[in-house]
């Protein structure tokens, strides 16, 4: 029941804060607070667990409506999500960088999160019996569209505010926020739709029509979460950051130039026949024998390209 809940909430709460306490204490703590200062960590997952919260509550609750009130089968409600999975694997794979090049981070990250916004917002707005190519699938595009936008520019920006020491922390910190977000979006996306159908199904409403509305309210909960975290990308990330590794590879490019850098790197690298070479003898032996080999392989290559480098670059 609802003290239930409540209890379990607060216990968490209650771990959360301990948690925190002791890692604030602690000589050599498991997560250094001190990560939290930099404003491009401490934004990006701000807006990782608000859009993901938004985001996986829909996906769960769109599955819902889409088996008990429009009637699709396993099969059906699979392939009328397949938009989702082919617009964002042809972003993330193809376009993601050249569109987070082209635009910075902060851009990027506004554009794609404006997309989801506006998916969400059409799901919103299906009615009782949607028909799917003309007010199911545009919303499941857009969707598809802002996630293979945002989430790369999202994952960037919480890569570009931490140090070396804390690259390993910070993107173990964007996952976990993910996952944590994940979990609370769905739980109260859900809470908040099967309380209005249970409301209107006792008030005498049909079946199919109180549903609906329980969707739509959790739908537009979920637009309301995306929103705000459109609000913490204007408020706290800075506009007109270059995109990470421009500077890099404009220094890099001038550095080249100046010290004969690029000369040196591909006169270092094995041509790819050489490569062919030394691995076709590997291809016969044991798997045992071939790792041994190719890590001797390896390191003969780590010294002869070390040694073919001009003294200054070792």
């Amino acid at each position: 029941g609802s003290a239930s809940t409540l209890l379990f909430g607060a216990g968490s709460i209650a771990l959360l804060v301990s948690f925190l306490a002791r890692e604030a204490r602690a000589a050599s703590p498991l997560m250094p607070l001190r990560i939290f200062r930099s404003r491009p960590v401490a934004a990006a997952n701000a807006v990782q667990i608000l859009s993901v919260a938004g985001m996986f509550g829909m996906f769960f609750l769109g599955a819902l409506y889409l088996r008990r009130v429009l009637g699709y089968d396993a099969l059906e409600i699979g392939l009328a999500f397949l938009p989702v999975t082919i617009a964002m694997g042809t972003l993330s794979i193809r376009y993601s960088e050249r569109i987070f090049m082209a635009l910075g981070a902060r851009r990027a990250l506004l554009a794609g999160l404006a997309l989801v916004l506006a998916g969400l917002v059409v799901f919103a707005l299906a009615p009782v019996h949607a028909d799917y190519a003309t007010q199911v699938a545009p919303s499941m595009l857009l969707l598809g569209l802002g996630a293979g936008t945002a989430f790369p520019a999202l994952m960037n920006l919480a890569m570009s505010g931490a140090t070396p020491q804390d690259a390993g922390l910070a993107s173990g910190l964007v996952n976990t926020t993910a996952q944590v977000g994940g979990a609370l979006g769905l739980a109260v996306l859900a809470t908040f739709s099967t309380a209005r159908s249970n409301a209107l199904k006792a008030s005498g409403h049909p079946i199919a029509s109180a549903l609906t509305s329980g969707y739509h309210l959790a739908f537009w909960v979920a637009a309301a979460l995306v929103g705000c975290a459109i609000a913490v990308v204007l408020a706290a990330v800075e506009p007109g950051r270059a995109p990470a590794g421009a500077h890099g590879a404009t220094h890099a490019h001038g550095d080249a130039e100046a010290h004969g850098e690029g000369h040196a790197q591909r006169e270092a690298m094995l041509t790819e026949a050489e490569a062919e070479r030394a691995f076709e003898d590997l291809t016969d032996l044991p798997f045992v024998e071939v790792a041994r080999d190719g890590l001797v392989l390896h390191e003969a290559l780590q010294e002869a390209i070390t040694r073919r480098l001009p003294e200054g670059d070792k």
